[in-house]
């Protein structure tokens, strides 16, 4: 695996490519709150070999640079234009977008704007109608702009116990949670972290959900049976929404489906993909 920043109008988006070029769509990962691009290291591992990935932590996550904006912080709206932008600085052409959480939104948004470069579209346990992970939530309107000023490490272990329930085995989860958190522990980060918060409670995913029957990519949605965040019934609207989307509800799975399943979810990837064929 490669990994390398791309400079997107004075601000660095960090992707790390893995996988091979060949024959195979590319594929861009993205990710939700409040994870990086390493959600998906077990998903990329064991790839089926042609494939381009490009694996993206999203402005302010990971080791991006946040964005510069106003009131509510960061959404699915201008994180899709930096993907878009993403995709012109690597000469991709067209990709399947897969995307997870928040990530699921901002894919949403990118194949509504610009279908012509969205050649297949997946959605795990995705953001959508405008729904919210209610806990995280209702943490960030009980925190307010006090977020902006907690301690740091404080925010930064809130967040980490709100989510812990999102992973099937939530033991398990701590490293990657410790992992992907530490970009938040400094005051830069604690600003960023409480930015990602109010946007949470101010989704914008609406506007997307509401234009989805306009979409005619293969699309595959995929959920985690168990996730407590939102539940299968929210997946089966978004894929009934999709022309000829497909559905599969993962059992034993939580919200966290690339760590919690990541040779399940990776199969039915790999079908997606063979619709492309």
């Amino acid at each position: 695996m490669r990994g390398e920043f791309v400079d997107l109008g004075g601000k660095r988006i960090y992707y790390y490519a893995a996988g091979s070029r060949g024959a195979g769509e590319p594929v861009i990962l993205l990710h939700g709150f409040p994870t990086s691009s390493r959600l998906w290291h077990s998903v990329v591992r064991d790839f089926p070999a042609g494939h381009r990935l490009v694996v993206v932590d999203l402005p302010g996550y990971g080791r991006s640079d946040p964005l510069d904006v106003g009131g509510d912080g960061v959404t699915s709206a201008t994180h899709a234009a930096a993907i878009h932008a993403l995709f012109d600085e690597l000469s991709i052409a067209k990709a399947c977008v897969v995307g997870h959480g928040l990530g699921g939104g901002v894919a949403q948004a990118l194949a509504v704007q610009w279908p012509d470069r969205v050649s297949a579209l997946a959605l795990v346990s995705s953001s959508g109608f405008g729904a919210k992970p209610a806990r995280m939530a209702r943490m960030a309107r009980a925190l307010g702009p006090l977020a902006r000023h907690a301690p740091p490490g404080l925010l930064a272990g809130l967040v980490h116990g709100g989510v812990r329930r999102g992973f099937a085995d939530p033991d398990r989860s701590r490293l990657t949670l410790d992992t992907c958190l530490h970009a938040f522990t400094t005051p830069a980060g604690r600003t960023a972290l409480a930015g990602h918060l109010a946007a949470l409670d101010h989704c914008d995913t609406a506007q997307w959900s509401a234009r989805l029957g306009q979409l005619q990519m293969p699309t595959a949605v995929i959920w985690g049976q168990d996730d407590p965040f939102f539940p299968p019934a929210h997946g089966e609207r978004l894929a009934a929404a999709i022309p000829g989307a497909t559905f599969d509800a993962i059992p034993g799975a939580a919200h966290f489906v690339p760590e919690d399943s990541p040779d399940h979810l990776r199969r039915v990837l790999e079908r997606l993909l063979t619709r492309l064929a």
